[in-house]
């Protein structure tokens, strides 16, 4: 297991709420060395990962349970786009009559029902991997301090499925640090990025007590990365 840490400057185009994301993506696939042919994306979104793909594929397969992010993503002859839950046996029972020779994920099995059994339909396909999870040490000091419980699963539960399922892949847990011009931009990122599963648990005069007490200008994200 390797643990790195990375710091990224989030200046004044706050804008970009995928930011992290599209840094994921691009580690993610640094992991892929044999170009493989036919993808699976597991929470595909609007296609970050088959834009930053540059060799020639046969067959990519997306999958979400977002209509709205499917509709956003690349189109193409050899692009299948499923709508789908990675949460629902029957979407696997339905993937099983394909054959891939590679299954990417990223930045969306954080939100498993059931982590340990989205790995074993995961494993069930009977192809290499490369997988992304945000995992419990994401926004750390924000929720030290307005004292709430992580919500992600923590790395430790995530090493150990690692271990369970994929234990011939690597895996290494990147920290990343976005700094912000202003806890107000900070706060607006943590709204628009998603990475926060739309938790709403601090009412408004909580939010602003926040916002005065926190203590740093930046925000962590800790990401567990699992690939052959």
């Amino acid at each position: 297991m390797k643990v790195s840490s990375e710091f990224s400057k989030h200046a004044v185009d706050y804008g970009c709420y995928n930011v992290i994301q599209n840094r994921v993506v691009e580690k993610l696939l640094s992991f892929v060395q044999a170009k493989p042919k036919n993808i699976l994306d597991l929470g595909c979104g609007s296609g970050a990962v088959l834009k930053k793909i540059e060799w020639k594929l046969h067959h990519f397969v997306g999958v979400d349970f977002a209509l709205g992010m499917l509709e956003l993503h690349p189109k193409g002859k050899y692009i299948e786009c499923i709508y789908g839950n990675f949460n629902d046996a029957m979407l696997f029972k339905h993937l099983q009559t394909y054959s891939f020779d590679y299954i990417i994920s990223a930045s969306a099995l954080q939100w498993a029902d059931d982590l340990e059994c989205v790995f074993q339909h995961i494993l069930a396909l009977n192809a290499p991997v490369a997988l992304t999870i945000f995992t419990a040490g994401t926004f750390k000091i924000l929720n030290e301090t307005a004292k709430l419980k992580p919500i992600l699963h923590s790395r430790k539960r995530v090493e150990a499925l690692w271990k369970q399922y994929f234990p011939d892949a690597k895996f290494e847990v990147i920290t990343y640090k976005l700094e912000f011009e202003s806890v107000r931009d900070m706060f607006r990122y943590i709204k628009k990025s998603g990475i926060s599963g739309s938790r709403r648990v601090l009412s408004y005069k909580d939010m602003k007590k926040l916002m005065h007490a926190y203590p740093v200008n930046y925000l962590e994200f800790e990401v567990a990365f699992i690939a052959h």
